[in-house]
């Protein structure tokens, strides 16, 4: 079962199709070169090919990374819309939880709700 936290961690979609024949680190590597960011951040990346039946979720947990890959045995992942631009784009955490299982995000309406802005 995956678990991952709503709070304080960012999710960075890569919007390119990826080889899912890439592991630790060819992803790292997308991390750094093509998205800019650094993969020891603690935040999440995912990768989706371009089938789109099959996903990798890149964690740094502090000591090490952790790879999550799921393949599809019929279906596929929707990619949020995003600008052609862009090669990568964060989407919250209930966005990714939506996109693992299969709910279509253009048929779902958030409900206006209270967040409190960060005084950092």
């Amino acid at each position: 079962m995956l678990s991952l936290s709503a709070n304080r961690i960012k999710y960075y979609l890569y919007a390119k199709p990826t080889d899912m024949r890439k592991s630790f680190d060819g992803l790292i590597g997308l991390v750094q070169n093509q998205m800019e960011f650094k993969a020891t951040g603690g935040d999440v990346f995912i990768f989706i090919n371009r089938r789109r039946d099959r996903i990798k979720l890149l964690i740094w947990n502090g000591d090490g990374f952790w790879i999550h890959y799921k393949r599809l045995e019929k279906g596929t992942f929707q990619i949020p819309r995003h600008s052609v631009k862009s090669n990568h784009l964060e989407i919250g955490h209930d966005q990714l939880m939506l996109i693992l299982e299969g709910i279509d995000l253009n048929s779902v309406r958030k409900r206006a709700r209270y967040h409190r802005k960060n005084l950092a």
